[in-house]
């Protein structure tokens, strides 16, 4: 009997079985062929076959049906046939199991594969030789080859037919094993000399529809006579064998006899069945040895039937049956296959949870098959069966952090003889749940900082762990919220989130703050977070950063206390004491007394740790009156502090003797403070006046020349440049404003010849010829030449010829000459300074914006300066014509000079009213050219 056991290992929870589903179906579907609607049969929706992750679990069979979770459907995965799936078996069914997840069901089904009529019976030869002898009487038997038909039931073989029948007849018996054994019996005598030969045609027919057929061809040769048949011992013979045993293995052996004598007497055996598997797993000698040929599997069959003849040489036979049981081994371990599992499980998984699925298959049968499964003991789960089901739960509590994964081995044994066991081993991850909280290192902490600390300062770090993992152990430290004498914490210290370092926040000071406490939280970032806090103590540590002060004496500035001393004082007589405080504590307030300055220091000397002063010797009468000391108070701190002190001491016997003296003393202080006040007062002012002065100065240099570079160099007006007398303007750089102008031909040597006058051509243009156009460096430099007394360039006489009046002397518009001048034999005209030059300029520029048009008396300086500019205020040289080597000056007759005066007050009327107080532009000075000449001229 075959056995199978299933353990079934599932994840979270256990579904029971809830029913059982059966559908039947035809063998040799097409693939895909519709079978049943699974969803539906079952009470289930679509949506939780999808959900649940369903699929079939069929163990060790073929996969022939699959499962539509889209639809709900079963569907043919592979054709399939009945006979090769089942044989003769009946009925033919497919078991398999449905496994669905979240929750786990298990849901059996049934799929019954009926049968069709899809194969002919079959002989396994085409044709038979039959030798019987005349004399074979009437109902004698003969056995026949069975015909094989893998169909079952109506479809299977049914019955068979002989022809031509003259002589033979057919009968059946059914066997138990469900079989049919055709035997052909003769009803007539055979006459050899009639016949010798037969041929007979055997047919076996199905019962299906359509009905189908198989055919043999009987040769039957008719012998000479023989009367007796052989006769088996027994109809049937029983045997066991054991499946592992080995080829050759005798398994019985059969024996038949036969009365007659001679060769019609001797006995030959074989096996009746035609069935290809039977004769290579079993062999018969002629003796009736019945021996093993093949290897037996209790697992594919547990019992054979096989026929046997035993034939004589006259061909007369008798028949018989062995029946042989094959006994079960245990050579087949248990199969272990996994359905599902789970990979990992959180650690607060609750008890009795199923874990995984898998499947175990003994084919073994009863001890040998019978199954049982067991795990380590030293894990948090068990083995528990229900129904056929075996389920691995947890069986404790599950800690991460006591172990982050388990492997969990299955050993399943059966229980042979001896016993075969498989195992299989599930890795199972534990996922961490955020069930600890933070711990701290230490139960308190306690921290030391310095006073006087910078701002930002690391003092320690706290630390805590957590056994948790990943984000559930992520720390996170907090400063809880406290107060510190009504102050908040956090204005005295942070935390670092994520290091746990504790930070000052301000300076600390021993003498307002010795210590406080505050409480730090650690939180990890769980859901919902765990955390825990810790208490701190921070101690504020003393630094030397208070002098001593001295309480007695006290110093005051308006008066000066002493202590007296009677000359008649002995040795050790306690004046005084200092007495001095340190509010630093410990060895920074340890505090040394010793006098630094002293009138006698053979008189006085001051206690090192009490600050008592005491005389040293016997007073004397040659000892001052006044005695002065200074002590010096030092604390034990590093580096050290101190503060001094001074003492007066009045060494008399009454206090009016005392009075005077220190009365003259203190003033004497007083004055020498009162100077030393005056005269630092005194040099702060002087330096501030310095330096104030310096800064104005320097800025109004710096003024002056940004207003003279912005005048003359980065103006828009044209600068009017001075010629001496030797050149005249020849750059063209205006027009004349007169009506009637002149033409000027000059010669290389013009100095030294005349000068020829034209009416103009033109009405508006001085023509003048521009070869002698030079810079201003040149100008300048020929100036100063000129300005040396006995230059060579020195101007010669004029010619008789040209004498002017005074008004076309040159000069400033206006400027009258003197008799020298009318007798045409004065100086030249000073030419124009600097001031009068940028005085002109300043007013032309003023009269441009007042009246915004040219008038009369302009230049004509469209093309090469701004139109805005006029020159009312310019003296007006180009009124005259200088003429080279000549001191006399070319000029317009009278009507022109009344044109131009007329033009010039109509200027005049144009332009603001001049400002009051407005400096007037200083004279033109004369060249030392014309002093000169002044000067011969007076001798004369």
């Amino acid at each position: 009997m075959r056995r199978q056991a299933l353990l079934f290992v599932c994840l979270l929870c256990f579904a029971a079985v809830l029913g059982h589903v059966s559908y039947s179906i035809p063998e040799e579907m097409a693939k895909g062929s519709f079978i049943g609607n699974i969803a539906q049969d079952l009470g289930l929706n679509v949506k939780r076959l999808q959900s649940g992750k369903a699929r079939i679990h069929t163990g060790d069979s073929a996969d022939y049906v699959q499962l539509d979770k889209e639809k709900g459907v079963l569907v043919i995965k592979e054709r399939m046939d009945r006979e090769a799936i089942c044989g003769q078996t009946t009925p033919c069914a497919l078991h398999f199991q449905i496994a669905l997840e979240q929750p786990i069901e298990i849901l059996p089904v049934t799929v019954e594969i009926t049968d069709i009529n899809d194969n002919d019976p079959v002989f396994e030869k085409e044709g038979r030789v039959l030798e019987i002898s005349e004399s074979a009487v009437v109902g004698s038997k003969f056995m026949l080859e069975k015909a094989i038909d893998p169909d079952i039931g109506l479809n299977g073989l049914q019955s068979y037919t002989l022809k031509p029948n003259d002589n033979f007849m057919l009968k059946l018996h059914r066997q138990s094993d469900g079989g049919k054994k055709v035997e052909m019996i003769l009803q007539k005598p055979l006459d050899r000399e009639k016949d010798e030969f037969l041929t007979l045609l055997l047919t076996a027919h199905d019962g299906g529809e359509p009905q189908r057929s198989g055919t043999m061809q009987i040769q039957i040769q008719v012998l000479d006579a023989n009367d007796n048949a052989p006769v088996f011992t027994q109809n049937v013979y029983k045997v066991s064998i054991k499946e592992n045993s080995p080829s050759g293995t005798l398994i019985t052996k059969v024996s038949a006899s036969d009365a007659d004598k001679g060769s019609n007497g001797e006995v030959s055996y074989v096996i009746g069945n035609s069935m290809s598997s039977i004769s290579k797993l079993f062999h018969i000698t002629e003796d009736g040895h019945f021996v093993l040929k093949g290897p037996v599997d209790y697992e594919k069959a547990q019992t054979y039937e096989i026929d046997i003849e035993a034939v004589d040489r006259g061909g007369l036979y008798d028949s018989s049956k062995v029946i042989i049981d094959v006994s079960d081994v245990n050579d087949n371990i248990p199969v272990i296959k996994t359905i599902s599992s789970s990979t990992s499980v959180e650690e607060d998984l609750a008890a009795n949870t199923v874990i995984a699925v898998m499947s175990v298959n003994d084919p073994d049968s009863e001890e040998n098959g019978r199954v049982s499964c067991v795990i380590d003991d030293n894990i948090p789960f068990k083995v528990t069966s229900t129904s056929n089901f075996y389920s691995i739960v947890a069986d404790g509590d599950l800690d991460r952090e006591r172990s982050r994964e388990y492997n969990i081995t299955v050993t399943c044994s059966d229980e042979g003889m001896p016993s075969l066991s498989s195992s299989v081993t599930l890795t199972l991850h534990i996922s961490d749940v955020n069930d600890n909280a933070p711990v701290f290192e230490r139960s308190s902490y306690e921290a030391y900082i310095v006073e006087n600390n910078t701002p930002g300062l690391s003092v320690f770090t706290v630390k805590a762990s957590d056994d948790d993992w990943n984000q559930n152990a992520r720390l996170a430290y907090i400063l809880e919220d406290s107060s510190v004498n009504g102050v908040p914490v956090s204005s005295y210290v942070s935390v670092s989130a994520e290091s746990g370092v504790i930070h000052a926040v301000r300076s600390f000071d021993y003498e307002q703050l010795k210590e406080f406490h505050f409480r730090v939280r650690a939180q990890d970032g769980g859901s919902p977070p765990l955390s825990s806090n810790v208490s701190v103590r921070m101690v504020i540590q003393d630094q030397n950063d208070n002098a001593p002060q001295v309480l007695y004496p006290v110093q005051t500035g308006g008066s000066v206390l002493a202590e007296m001393v009677p000359r008649s004082a002995d040795v050790g007589y306690l004046v005084t004491k200092v007495v001095a405080v340190d509010v630093d504590c410990g060895q920074n307030a340890w505090l040394s007394y010793k006098v630094h300055k002293a009138t006698d220091r053979a008189l006085f000397e001051v206690g090192l740790h009490n600050g008592e002063i005491r005389t040293v010797r016997q007073v004397t009468d040659k000892d001052a009156v006044k005695q002065r000391l200074t002590v010096v108070v030092e604390d034990n701190g590093q580096p050290s502090r101190s503060a001094t002190v001074i003492v007066n001491v009045a060494v008399a016997d009454s206090f009016p003797q005392v009075l005077s003296e220190f009365t003259d003393f203190s003033m004497h202080d007083k004055e020498y403070n009162d100077k030393l006040t005056f005269y630092l007062v005194l040099a702060l002012a002087v330096v501030s006046f310095l330096f104030i002065t310096c800064l104005l100065l320097i800025i109004s240099v710096k003024v002056y020349r940004w207003r003279q570079s912005r005048v003359l160099c980065h103006s828009n007006l044209p600068v009017i440049p001075y010629y001496p007398p030797r050149y005249s303007d020849t750059l063209g750089t205006g027009t004349l404003p007169h009506v009637y102008n002149y033409e000027v031909c000059r010669t290389t040597d013009s100095r030294k010849s005349d000068c020829k006058l034209d009416r103009a051509a033109s009405h508006n243009v001085l023509v003048m010829e521009p070869s002698s156009a030079g810079t201003m460096q040149k100008i300048h430099r020929e100036q100063n030449i000129l300005d040396e007394p006995d230059s060579p360039l020195e101007q010669k006489p004029p010619n008789n010829d040209w004498r002017f009046n005074q008004g076309a002397r040159p000069g400033p518009s206006g400027a009258a000459g003197g008799p020298e001048v009318a007798m045409g034999t004065g100086p030249w005209p000073q030419p124009p300074t600097e001031a009068e030059q940028l005085q002109a300029l300043m007013a032309a520029a003023n009269v441009s914006e007042a009246t915004g048009t040219l008038g009369p008396g302009t230049m004509g300086l469209s093309t090469r300066y701004s139109p805005q500019f006029t020159l009312q205020h310019v003296p007006d040289y180009r009124q005259n014509v200088y003429i080279p080597g000549s001191t006399a000056t070319l000029t317009s007759n009278p009507q022109q000079q009344q044109q131009q005066a007329m033009a010039q007050q109509a200027g005049q009327q144009a332009l603001p009213p001049p400002q009051p107080g407005q400096p007037e532009p200083p004279k033109a000075a004369q060249t030392p050219a014309s002093k000169k000449k002044s000067t011969k001229k007076e001798k004369k």
